[in-house]
C-alpha cells in the first residue's frame, strides 16, 4: 500500500462517528448490515449516517450491496486488512514489542491451550438463544469445551418455553440462569477462547476487551418470538432455534482446530455464522 492510499484510509478514520460505524461494521464483518439498523444501534441520524457511509466507501473500506428493496453495508475486509499491514510493517517496522506475534500468530487456540476451551454465547437478555447455544455445547463438547452464556441486558430469568425445549432434548436445565456479561469481565473470570454473539442487536454494542483476544464471530439466530402464539407454535418455533444452534454448535466442535491457523480457524467460524452450520 502507497503512503497516499494510507493516508486517505486513514484520514476516513479520523472522525469519531466514521470510527464508531466502522468499529460497528467490523464486529458484523463479514455480514452486511443495514442503515436502519446502524443509526439505530449508534443512535445516529439518518442523514449524518448517510454522510459517514459515503465517505468510508468512497475510501474503500466498506462496500454496500443490495438485496430487493434493502442495501447492505459491510466492512472491505481486503482493505482493513491492507490498512493494518500498512501500519504495522511500514510505520512500525514489524517490531514485535508494539505488536506481540501472539496476536496475529498462526497457531489455532486449541494448538496453544491445553486445558479446555472456554467458550461465550453473547445476545441481549440471555433468555432463550444464547441460554440454548450453552446447553448444547455443554452437553455435547465433553471435555473439549466450557460453555458459557450472558446477555449485554439480561432478563433475569430464563424463558421457561426454551427450558422445555432443553428438557425434551434431555439436557440438564438446573444450573442454566439469565446472566450479566459482567460477569465475565472481572479479574476471577475464566479466560473467553472463543466470543460468539447469537443476536443481532448485541453484535451491535460495545463488547468488553476481552483479556487474550479470543476469536469472535457472528452468529445470528433471529428472535424466537413466541408471545402472540399459542403453546404448540410456540413450541415449534423454538424446536426451529434450537435446531439451528444445535447445526452450528456441531461444525464449530468438528472444525480441526489444532490444524487450522487463525486466519483459517476465523474464516471457518465466520462461514458458520453465514451458512448456519
Amino acid at each position: 500500500m502507497e503512503t497516499d492510499e494510507a493516508s486517505l484510509l486513514f484520514g476516513s478514520l479520523g472522525n469519531a462517528g466514521r470510527l464508531r460505524v466502522f468499529r460497528l461494521l467490523m464486529r458484523r464483518a463479514p455480514q452486511g448490515v443495514r442503515p436502519g439498523e446502524i443509526a439505530e444501534a449508534l443512535d445516529i441520524r439518518p442523514s449524518t449516517l448517510s454522510v459517514y457511509l459515503s465517505a468510508l466507501d468512497g475510501a474503500g473500506l466498506i462496500r454496500s450491496r443490495r438485496e430487493g428493496r434493502a442495501i447492505y453495508y459491510s466492512v472491505d475486509i481486503e482493505a482493513a486488512g491492507a490498512l493494518a499491514d500498512f501500519f504495522i510493517a511500514d510505520c512500525c517496522r514489524g517490531r514485535p514489542d508494539i505488536y506481540p506475534p501472539a496476536a496475529a500468530g498462526s497457531a489455532g487456540p486449541a494448538e496453544a491451550l491445553p486445558r479446555p476451551l472456554n467458550v461465550l454465547f453473547m445476545c441481549t437478555g440471555n433468555s432463550a438463544r444464547s441460554i440454548m447455544a450453552e446447553a448444547i455445547l455443554a452437553s455435547e463438547g465433553g471435555a473439549r469445551f466450557r460453555a458459557h452464556s450472558a446477555g449485554t441486558r439480561p432478563w433475569g430469568a430464563v424463558n421457561p418455553l426454551a427450558l422445555d425445549v432443553l428438557r425434551r432434548n434431555g439436557h440438564d436445565v438446573s444450573a442454566l440462569r439469565s446472566k450479566s456479561v459482567a460477569e465475565f469481565t472481572g479479574a476471577d473470570a475464566p479466560a473467553m477462547d472463543f466470543v460468539f454473539t447469537i443476536c443481532d442487536h448485541a453484535a451491535a454494542e460495545e463488547c468488553p476487551r476481552w483479556p487474550g483476544q479470543p476469536m469472535n464471530a457472528h452468529w445470528g439466530v433471529a428472535y424466537p418470538c413466541t408471545r402472540d402464539l399459542d403453546a404448540g407454535a410456540s413450541a415449534a418455533v423454538l424446536d426451529r432455534t434450537y435446531a439451528e444452534l444445535q447445526a452450528r454448535v456441531r461444525a464449530f466442535m468438528a472444525l480441526p482446530m489444532a490444524d487450522l491457523g487463525q486466519v483459517a480457524l476465523q474464516h471457518h467460524l465466520d462461514r458458520i455464522g453465514l451458512n448456519g452450520g
